[in-house]
């Protein structure tokens, strides 16, 4: 009721001041905010257009290098915080090349600390655990075996086997040999020499008569 009394004092207003029906001024009212509407647009300097930002190029992953057969330590050295290395990751002693992969095993990744190590126990057990960091897999229960062997069988399909973890085995002393004969009779040759010896000069003495019995016998036969 309100809202009909509003309207039809609006509508005097409009006759009384205007001298116009309502509709026509409204119509009136319309036509001019259209045409303020295209009279700005040729004045007003045109909007520069929008130009899409270009994603940042990405470098090509160089092709993976064969190591060959490489120390624990040395494997350390490819763990993603060198990004001018590769990022190499070992399963059972097997060397991985998963650069490709660098959001998961590179710096910040989720799986970061298994990179530059060979990783078989805490894939086997899905702990990220230090101790757990290691190639060692002895004690470990069926289950864990079988998800170790998933982890391979996914890492050979996927990346490029570079190389192998080589087997460091201790060096132990050799003992010191036993010297115990020789040291008793460091001249232990020697006996048999003098026994040869002495048998030599024995038969020597039998084969030449005594000197006073070859005198005597030159003088009878004078």
């Amino acid at each position: 009721m309100a809202n009909l009394e509003l309207w039809e004092t609006l509508k005097a207003a409009i006759s009384a001041y205007t001298g116009l029906s309502p509709m026509t001024f409204f119509t009136v009212l319309a036509l001019a905010f259209a045409f303020y509407y295209v009279i700005s647009g040729f004045f007003s300097s045109p909007e520069p257009p929008r130009t899409r930002a270009l994603p940042e190029e990405v470098k090509p992953l160089p092709p993976p290098v064969q190591l060959g057969e490489i120390t624990e330590e040395e494997l350390k050295a490819y763990d993603g915080s060198d990004p001018e290395k590769p990022l190499l990751m070992a399963i059972k002693a097997q060397i991985y090349d998963v650069s490709q992969s660098r959001m998961f095993y590179g710096p910040g990744g989720p799986y970061a600390l298994f990179a530059g190590k060979d990783a078989s126990r805490a894939l086997a057990k899905m702990s990220f655990e230090d101790k757990d960091l290691t190639g060692d897999i002895s004690g470990l229960g069926p289950f864990e075996l079988d998800a170790l062997q998933d982890w391979e069988y996914k890492f050979m399909s996927k990346y490029v086997k570079v190389g192998t973890i080589k087997k460091t085995v201790p060096v132990t002393d050799a003992p010191p040999a036993d010297d115990s004969s020789e040291g008793a009779n460091p001249d232990g040759a020697k006996p048999a020499e003098n026994e040869q010896s002495e048998s030599a000069a024995g038969e020597k003495a039998e084969e030449q008569p005594p000197k006073e019995a070859t005198v005597r016998g030159d003088a009878e036969r004078e």
